[in-house]
C-alpha cells in the first residue's frame, strides 16, 4: 500500500486541499489505486499558535514513512480584514519549505510551464501558444543556502552578509537530469506526435533542447562553475541542442519568444524568479505546479505543491483556483507510478505503475479539458466537485 501525506498549510491552502480530496477519493475508487492519504495539521501558522512551532520536532521522521507529500501553501493565513490574525514572518511561517526541501534532500525542483487552451493568454504573439517548458531549478544549495548573519542587528550599524554556496556534485547531478528530463521529453513529444525543433551548434537539428541560466558576467565564480560542468556533462548528449543565457536575458525572452526553450536548468534564486514568470505566461499560478524531487533516490518522499503562496487577501472567499493543486497531484500520481518501477522488485510493479500513471494521466486531461471548456476560477469548492464529476 502506498501512503501520501496532504499538508493544507495557510490561508488558501485548506481551500484548494479540501477541493482536492474528492478528487483524489474518485481517483481512487475508479482506477483502484493501493493508496491511502492522511491529512496532517501541520506544518502550519495556526500549529505555530498551539505549539510555538511550525511542526513538530520529529516531522522530517514522520514525514519519511510516507511515499509522497502534496502541500497546499504556506504563509500569512489571512484574511486580510483581520488585522489582529496571528501572524508570524514570513522567515518563519515559510522556513518549513526549505527544511523539508533540504532534510529530505530533494535537490530538483521541476516546474513546468505550457500553454492550454481556455487560460489567459497575455502574449499576444499567437506563437505563444506553443509555450512548453521545465524550468529545473537547484533546490539544496546556491542563493538559499542559509549561510550569513546580521551584526549589531536593528540599530543604524547593521550589517547583514547572505552567502552563496554551489558545488560541484550538486551542480553536475543537477545538470545532468536536465538533459535526461530533456531526451524524456522529447521522446514523450514523439509519442503524441509533436516534435519541435532546436537547432544544435552546427546548425542542425535537434529535437530537444536545455538552456542554462547563469549571472556568470557579475558572479563569475559560480557562473564559470556551471558553465564548466554545462560544457564537460553536454559531450555525453550529442542528441540535445544546448543554450546559455545570463539571467536578466533570459527574462527578456520569456516573454518575447518563451517558444524558443525547452529544458531549462537555473539555480536556486534565478529558478524561483523565472519560474513564476513562466507561469503567468502559462495562465496564471493558479494553474502553475511544482514538484520537488531526489531523481537519485525514489525511496525518498517527493513534496509536490502548487507554485502560487497562501493568497491572504481571498483567504476563506471560495475564490482560489484549486487547479494549480490538481496538477500536482498529477504529477504526484505519475511520478508514483515511475517510483513504483524504480523501487519494487515484485511482479505487482509493472501493474502499480500503469493504475498510478493511468490515474495522474486522467487527472491531467480532465483538468486541460476544463480548462479548454472555459468554465471559471472561482468558487474553489465548485471547481473541486466538477473536476470529480467529469472524472468519473
Amino acid at each position: 500500500m502506498v501512503s501520501i501525506a496532504l499538508l493544507p498549510g495557510d490561508g488558501i491552502g485548506g481551500e484548494v486541499m479540501a477541493a482536492t480530496v474528492p478528487v483524489l477519493d474518485t481517483l481512487m475508487q475508479r482506477h483502484r489505486l493501493p493508496l491511502d492519504y492522511r491529512v496532517l495539521p501541520w506544518p502550519a501558522t495556526e500549529w505555530h499558535r498551539q505549539h510555538g512551532s511550525m511542526m513538530p520536532d520529529d516531522a522530517i521522521d514522520q514525514l519519511l514513512d510516507y511515499d509522497a507529500l502534496l502541500l497546499g501553501a504556506l504563509g500569512d493565513p489571512g484574511p486580510l480584514d483581520q488585522p489582529d490574525r496571528y501572524r508570524l514572518p514570513d522567515s518563519v511561517s515559510l522556513a518549513p519549505l526549505l527544511t523539508l526541501r533540504k532534510s529530505l534532500n530533494l535537490w530538483a525542483c521541476e516546474r513546468p510551464a505550457r500553454y492550454y487552451p481556455g487560460v489567459p493568454r497575455y502574449l499576444s504573439d499567437p506563437r505563444a501558444r506553443e509555450l512548453d517548458m521545465l524550468v529545473i531549478r537547484e533546490n539544496s544549495e546556491g542563493e538559499y543556502a542559509g549561510q550569513g548573519g546580521r551584526l549589531r542587528a536593528g540599530t543604524e550599524d547593521e550589517i547583514a552578509t547572505q552567502l552563496e554556496v554551489f558545488t560541484y556534485a550538486a551542480t553536475e547531478r543537477l545538470i545532468r537530469h536536465a538533459f535526461e528530463r530533456a531526451r524524456q521529453r522529447a521522446r514523450e513529444r514523439r509519442d503524441e506526435k509533436r516534435v519541435r525543433a532546436f537547432s544544435g551548434p552546427g546548425g542542425e537539428t535537434r529535437e530537444s533542447q536545455v538552456c542554462l541560466i547563469t549571472k556568470r558576467n557579475a558572479q563569475a565564480f559560480w557562473g564559470d562553475l556551471y558553465d564548466r560542468v554545462f560544457q564537460q556533462v553536454a559531450t555525453e548528449y550529442a542528441d540535445v541542442a544546448t543554450h546559455h543565457e545570463l539571467v536578466d536575458a533570459a527574462a527578456m525572452k520569456f516573454v518575447q519568444c518563451p517558444w524558443r526553450f525547452d529544458v531549462v536548468v537555473a539555480s536556486n534564486l534565478h529558478g524561483d524568479i523565472l519560474t513564476d514568470l513562466a507561469a503567468v505566461l502559462a495562465g496564471g499560478l493558479g494553474v502553475a505546479p511544482s514538484a520537488n524531487i531526489n531523481p537519485a533516490d525514489a525511496s525518498v518522499p517527493a513534496l509536490f505543491e502548487p507554485t502560487h503562496g497562501s493568497a491572504p487577501d481571498i483567504a476563506g472567499r471560495n475564490l482560489a483556483d484549486p487547479r494549480a493543486t490538481l496538477f500536482s497531484l498529477a504529477l504526484l500520481l505519475e511520478w508514483l507510478g515511475q517510483r513504483s518501477v524504480a523501487t519494487a522488485d515484485t511482479k505487482n510493479s509493472n501493474e502499480k505503475n500503469r493504475l498510478f500513471s493511468s490515474a495522474g494521466h486522467q487527472l491531467h486531461e480532465t483538468l486541460i479539458t476544463d480548462l479548454a471548456a472555459g468554465h471559471p476560477a472561482s468558487g474553489t469548492d465548485a471547481v473541486g466537485r466538477r473536476i470529480a464529476n467529469a472524472l468519473r
